[in-house]
């Protein structure tokens, strides 16, 4: 007797989910995404893709060969406190970029001049996943509001520096641009006057 339903998952089904994601993200973004569109894209079962992906998060992130994981760096990079939060959050993206594992990122940073997907998947993942997860921790009002600020600082000196090489900010140390744009972050983050000015 022929079985009916979704198929099980065989040596091909992590590919196939991750073909989905790809054209599900690109389609209606990070946000409507669901497990359950994706795997209904797969034709696997949704329980298949958090098998291999664990999270909607980590089928992103292997979608995208995004080379961290949120739920593991953004807590470290709130273990000392509050103070210099911002500057140690650009220190940490300038040295994931700058590594060989950031490469795929850098590639993805490249595509969004070209493509509004791109641009929307990463701007939405950095803002919810990253910032997001930063400013819930934080307790602070509006969280959503500030994620979205401080990620435009982190998008747009990752385009500056790498993609279209806006000297002295191309070439400078990672210590010396996180100097520079940590406060702006910090502010974003932290600063209660930004939400304020905004209602």
């Amino acid at each position: 007797m022929a079985r009916t339903g979704r198929r099980p998952g065989t040596g091909d089904t992590a590919a196939n989910i991750l073909a989905a994601a790809r054209v599900r993200f690109a389609r209606v973004g990070y946000a409507a995404g669901t497990i359950r569109s994706i795997a209904a894209e797969a034709g696997v079962d949704p329980a298949l893709v958090l098998h291999y992906f664990g999270s909607k998060a980590g089928l992103f992130r292997a979608a995208v060969d995004f080379p961290v994981d949120p739920a593991v760096f953004v807590p470290q990079l709130l273990a000392p406190g509050l103070d210099g939060l911002g500057g140690r959050l650009v220190h940490f993206f300038l040295e994931t970029w700058d590594s060989p594992s950031g490469r795929p990122l850098l590639a993805l940073i490249r595509s969004v001049v070209a493509s509004d997907e791109a641009a929307a998947l990463l701007r939405e993942f950095v803002s919810r996943e990253v910032l997001g997860r930063l400013a819930r921790a934080l307790r602070v009002d509006r969280p959503q509001l500030r994620a979205s600020l401080a990620a435009s600082t982190l998008i747009g000196m990752a385009m500056l520096r790498y993609v279209i090489k806006v000297e002295p900010l191309a070439t400078a140390r990672s210590d010396a641009v996180a100097g520079w744009l940590g406060p702006a972050v910090q502010r974003y983050l932290t600063d209660p006057e930004v939400t304020s000015r905004s209602r």
